[in-house]
């Protein structure tokens, strides 16, 4: 016997008090509604109703069940809703990787965007390269990632990407800096600092392509994981690198500009298994990241393009930790 489903009826006729207008609510007819309900008490072993010429009313084993019956209804929708959400993506805990050079304002904005779609979704971000990120993706260690592109998308899914130019950190004394906008075959002659290929492979070979094709073939190779030495690096002297701009606002000693013609372009994109069932929120949390990336380069942009002091004056620069 489906227990809930007999307890459903029997609630719409301890409420109704009547057999054929409780049936008319329920949309059935009067004679299976009384059949499931004769079966019900014969199942719990006392009668519900007692019947009678004058009408029906509530036996005192019916009284005693009707709040039992409607709470334990009541809990049967919380659980099928809770299975709703669970299956929807809004609860549970999501494994994201994003790559090591995101910015606080990103994983801070990431992090609230996730928190106001899935409220009751744990996000357990963490910092892993690119090449980690798709093992990580195809062995199960992850849910979802955000990657930097190209990438061998062999066992992935792949959401929107976002993409961003990148203009080059001077050293603030190279005549470079005296350049609006410098091209990359000026740069001939300089060494290059740039991410461990092992973070991206693709994406650092795409950059050694273009700089070539460019006319830039950098003096020596050197390779920072943290901003912080990838700064000091440029500033010491005869190296630069690639970068969107708000790091080397960090650094009095270096100067950003844009690149003529635009030839670098970072491009980013969230991932997810494609072997395996994927996580209901990953493919969320991938145009969750695609929303946020976009508005934080559309505000860069709009501070570039703002008046105020130029693009290689210091700034204040703000951390904002996420939840």
């Amino acid at each position: 016997m489906n227990l809930l489903r007999h307890l459903r009826l029997f609630v719409t006729v301890a409420e109704e008090l009547h057999f054929s207008r409780a049936a008319d609510r329920l949309g059935m007819a009067q004679p299976p509604l009384s059949q499931a309900i004769r079966r019900l008490e014969r199942e719990l072993g006392a009668e519900l109703f007692d019947r009678s010429p004058r009408g029906v009313r509530l036996s005192a084993a019916g009284a005693a069940l009707l709040e039992e019956a409607r709470d334990l209804l009541a809990r049967e929708e919380r659980l099928r809703a809770l299975a709703r959400r669970a299956a929807d993506g809004g609860l549970g805990t999501l494994r994201a990787g994003v790559p090591p050079d995101t910015t606080a304002a990103v994983l801070s904005a990431l992090l609230a965007a996730c928190a106001e779609d899935a409220p009751g979704l744990t996000v357990d971000l963490q910092e892993v390269t690119t090449e980690e990120q798709v093992r990580l993706l195809v062995s199960g260690g992850l849910d979802a990632g955000l990657l930097h592109h190209p990438v061998d998308a062999t066992e992935l899914r792949l959401g929107p990407e976002v993409s961003r130019d990148l203009g080059v950190v001077l050293p603030r004394t190279s005549p470079l800096a005296r350049l609006t906008e410098p091209a990359l075959a000026d740069l001939s002659g300089h060494d290059l600092v740039l991410f461990p290929r092992a973070h991206a492979p693709g994406w650092y070979d795409r950059i050694l392509d273009v700089c070539r094709a460019g006319g830039f073939v950098p003096g020596r190779l050197r390779h920072a994981s943290n901003p912080e030495f990838l700064l000091a690096l440029v500033a010491s002297g005869h190296a630069v690198a690639f970068d969107q701009g708000p790091v080397a606002r960090r650094e009095p000693r270096v100067a950003w500009r844009p690149l003529a013609g635009r030839p670098l372009a970072r491009r980013v994109g969230g991932a997810w298994p494609a072997a395996r069932t994927p996580h209901p929120a990953a493919r969320r949390f991938a145009h969750l990241a695609a929303g946020v990336l976009s508005r934080d380069h559309t505000a860069s942009a709009h501070r570039a393009t703002a008046p105020g002091p130029p693009d290689d004056t210091p700034r204040p620069w703000s951390v904002v930790y996420g939840p």
